[in-house]
């Protein structure tokens, strides 16, 4: 048999894992080495050359865009039609499996599929069924609790409460939760999962005969999977089946959604005997990208172990940029992107990455003012975002009490015991005396809802008028902070564990350095209020760009995992962004940032630019930081240094740099202060001058003050004084 069409076109490296024998391998595949490719001719030879059936083969991957292309290459290489190939991610392949034996699953044969927005709002029922006050018990909270426990294989039963009240009334509500959805035949996302485990684990025959069909399984991303999904494959595989996973444990970035690293790592003790390949051969990148990215992740204690490589060239020094704060970064990130623009080069073949969402906020309105069309790939822009939609509601019905969509954004938000029937109560008679809606509450509130109901509208119509006699009078940014904690978002985003209430609080406190930067024109005759919410509504109102057009891409290095882009910028590379601040002191949680910062650099393909900001404002406070650890362990003949528009007196990088050990150049005398020396400060107390750097009015220290830690002050406004 002709075995070249499948083979041709692979390195050695590649050919070696396609046409590995029947037994348990484990491929590496470093970024850009082709990992696609080795999955598809690894299918394709084990139909074509081994003669395996198209039905007997099972392949997972983390996406349905992946499975489609996956199932489609195959084909081409085949030049045959394969639509019985079991390929899908692995929600697709439980539920293909549960539909079939939806009697053994214990399910009905029409049982529903719901969303995550689905389930959040059976659960808001619920509460409100069980007369369980949803400020204490946060939906999305117990949400959170249930997949995290199904994701863990865990149903209410194998629950302990630990001598907890609150994770006894959490195990309750699981188990209610559940007993809804036996009775309406509904299926969660997790449950689809956990649903299919249980399946095999608890027919002996349905496993058998799976085990006999599947015989070889192929995973993509396995670095990925969670314990439940590795359960489910290792119950699949058995002691006969020949797993042949694909992935990366330098690109394990999802440990916040359950992924688990460790799996790569148990692999080898859990299917002994694993043959291991390692994809090396980079296809994307040039050299010195690669070699910066293998110095970083070398820093990595719990790892495999690869070394990134290229036959390509050797390309440009990663450039790296010390801006003076967050406009000064936005604005060399737009002038070097209208340079890539003007020079012929795609707008979509560039990229701006960022480790927070908010951080957008500043690039999106220099891109706009620059006229440069974007894309926020896989988000929102920074004013589209629900929780800024939430407090500019609060802060336009404090300015105007008839504005009726603001009224119905926030009346029950966060959630005060307003439901809809109050609500449309309150349409109704708006409607009939031609009134809005706060009109409408007052009168209701009044004369037709009962005790508790009239009593939750007078509390929020309160809330409201004593909220704008306590911001009135004050500077907008002020008003703004007052009203994001007054109203209860901030908290009330807080309770919504994971990432993404944190992401949410970060973005209010965002809003609040949106407006303390935002600059009111002295030809309108508006309020400061008014004029921010009219801008905040004009940004918002920017037609977001297809993804078909031809726009800068901007996005998380979350987001950028899978990606590639000829320029890439890596911004706001600072210590306590980037690594982020909970991850520092957390050893395995700063190997994580550590991979996602890889991760951001292995999407470059040739150019490179990595950008930190001395100062700035982010989250409502102004930050003054160090560059990230990060910068520092790429080795210098791969960087060069962009200096800003305000120069420092020292080199920014040095071999002090490597250890994170910076002292000045500029003599001590000429500041003012000798390190060494004890100071005193209005807000922190007493400390000792640690370093200085900088000169004239951009001189700065970094003081470790007793009861505050370590601070970098800017001397002008410091107002230190001498402690002898």
């Amino acid at each position: 048999m002709d075995v070249t069409p499948i083979l041709e076109n692979l390195n050695d490296a590649q050919r070696q894992a396609v046409t590995a024998p029947a037994e348990p391998t484990l491929v590496i595949a470093g970024a850009g080495s082709g990992k696609t490719r080795v999955l598809v001719h690894r299918a394709a030879w084990l139909i074509d050359v081994e003669g395996l059936s198209p039905q007997s083969l099972l392949a997972v991957t983390f996406t349905n865009k992946a499975a489609a292309e996956m199932r489609g290459r195959i084909e081409t290489l085949l030049k045959l039609p394969v639509q019985n190939l079991w390929i899908g991610t692995f929600h697709g392949l439980a539920h293909r499996m549960l539909r079939r034996h939806w009697r053994e699953a214990g399910l009905p044969q029409n049982f529903q599929i719901i969303d995550s927005d689905d389930q959040l709002r059976l659960i808001k029922r619920l509460l409100k069924n069980l007369e369980i006050d949803d400020s204490r018990w946060v939906p999305r909270e117990i949400q959170w609790f249930i997949n995290a426990q199904k994701d863990e294989g865990l149903r209410p039963q194998h629950l302990d409460d630990e001598g907890n009240a609150d994770r006894r009334q959490m195990i309750s509500l699981y188990e209610s939760y559940e007993e809804i959805c036996e009775r309406g035949g509904l299926v969660d996302f997790a449950e689809l999962l956990l649903r299919a485990h249980e399946l095999l684990r608890d027919n002996a025959e349905l496993l058998a005969h799976y085990r006999r069909r599947f015989h070889h399984l192929l995973v993509d991303e396995f670095q990925d999977t969670n314990a439940i999904q590795y359960a489910w494959l290792r119950l699949l595989a058995g002691d006969q089946g020949v797993p042949f996973v694909v992935g990366d444990d330098d690109q394990s970035i999802y440990r916040w959604r359950g992924a688990r690293v460790e799996h790569i790592h148990r692999f080898q003790t859990d299917f002994p005997g694993t043959r291991v390949v390692k994809l090396e051969q980079n296809y994307r990148s040039t050299a010195t990208i690669l070699n910066a990215a293998n110095a970083i992740i070398a820093n990595n204690s719990s790892r495999l172990g690869k070394n990134l490589w290229t036959e390509g060239a050797e390309g440009e020094a990663i450039r790296i940029y010390s801006a003076y704060n967050e406009r000064d970064e936005a604005d060399f990130v737009i002038g070097r992107l209208r340079d890539w623009i003007d020079q012929g080069n795609a707008r979509a073949d560039s990229a701006i990455l960022y480790r927070s969402n908010a951080q957008s906020r500043v690039l999106e309105e220099g891109l706009i003012n620059a006229r440069i069309p974007y894309r926020v790939y896989g988000g929102l822009r920074f004013f589209e975002r629900s929780e800024i939609k939430d407090a500019l509601a609060y802060l336009r019905l404090i300015s105007n009490r008839d504005d009726d969509s603001s009224f119905e954004r926030i009346v029950n938000k966060p959630t005060r015991g307003i439901g809809a029937r109050t609500v449309e109560l309150m349409r109704s008679y708006a409607r009939a005396n031609a009134c809005p809606l706060w009109r409408a509450a007052g009168a209701t509130a009044s004369n037709d809802l009962n005790g508790r109901a009239a009593n939750a509208v007078s509390a929020f119509m309160s809330l409201i008028e004593r909220m704008a006699r306590e911001t009135s009078g004050l500077e907008l940014h002020d008003q703004v902070d007052h009203v994001i904690y007054a109203s209860g978002l901030v908290d009330f985003f807080k309770k919504d564990k994971g990432e993404k209430g944190e992401t949410r609080v970060e973005n209010l406190l965002e809003l609040v350095s949106a407006a303390k930067s935002f600059q009111p024109d002295p030809a309108e005759e508006m309020s400061p209020l008014d004029e921010f919410l009219s801008h905040a509504a004009l940004e918002a109102g920017e037609g977001q760009a297809e993804a078909w057009e031809d726009c800068v891409q901007l996005m998380t290095m979350h987001s950028a995992k899978g990606l590639e882009f000829p320029l890439v910028f890596m911004c706001g590379m600072e210590d306590g962004l980037f690594p982020h601040q909970r991850s520092i002191a957390d050893p395995s949680g700063l190997e994580e940032e550590r991979r996602l910062c890889y991760v951001g650099i292995t999407r470059a393909k040739q150019t490179l630019f990595i950008t930190h900001a001395e100062q700035r404002r982010l989250h409502g406070m102004d930050n003054f930081s160090q560059p990230s650890r990060f910068i520092g362990e790429i080795p210098d003949e791969h960087v060069e240094e962009i200096r800003p528009r305000v120069q420092v007196s020292r080199p920014m990088r040095s071999a002090e740099s490597q250890t994170r050990s910076r002292r000045s150049t500029a003599p001590a005398s000429e500041l003012g202060i000798r390190l060494g020396q004890r100071v005193r400060h209005k807000k922190f107390g007493d400390g000792v001058i640690l370093n200085c750097e900088g000169q004239g009015a951009h001189a700065r220290v970094e003081v470790n003050f007793e009861a505050a830690g370590t601070k970098w002050l800017v001397l002008t406004y410091a107002n230190l004084e001498a402690v002898s």
